[in-house]
């Protein structure tokens, strides 16, 4: 998994850096098909602002929050790329599964 952070307006200290890093580790353990990550930190006036691509084999997924710190927003962002990153690796499985259900049908 490559991961590249970037800050806009923001420094991407090393604290960030570490933080972001163990909270999209969720990311990974449950769906190891995850090409690279993008995320981008942005601060304007009282806005701490946090956006993430996710591009995984076939699909591109893309989520965004908002807090009051940055640190709030990377666990807001963690939970929504780890729901949807679930929902997508649970349609793989079933269009697996129900090429599989066919071909054992058509068998018979």
């Amino acid at each position: 998994m490559n991961l590249h952070i970037t800050g806009h307006h923001v420094a991407v200290t090393d604290a960030l850096r570490t933080y972001v890093v163990a909270k999209l580790d969720r990311v990974n353990r449950h769906f190891d098909h995850v090409i690279d990550i993008n995320v981008v930190m942005s601060v304007e006036k009282l806005r701490q602002k946090v956006e993430a691509n996710v591009h995984v084999s076939g699909r591109e997924i893309h989520a965004a929050s908002e807090g009051e710190s940055l640190y709030a927003a990377i666990d807001e962002l963690a939970d929504r790329l780890d729901r949807q990153v679930v929902r997508h690796k649970e349609k793989l499985q079933v269009h697996r599964d129900q090429g599989f259900e066919r071909k054992r049908l058509d068998l018979n």
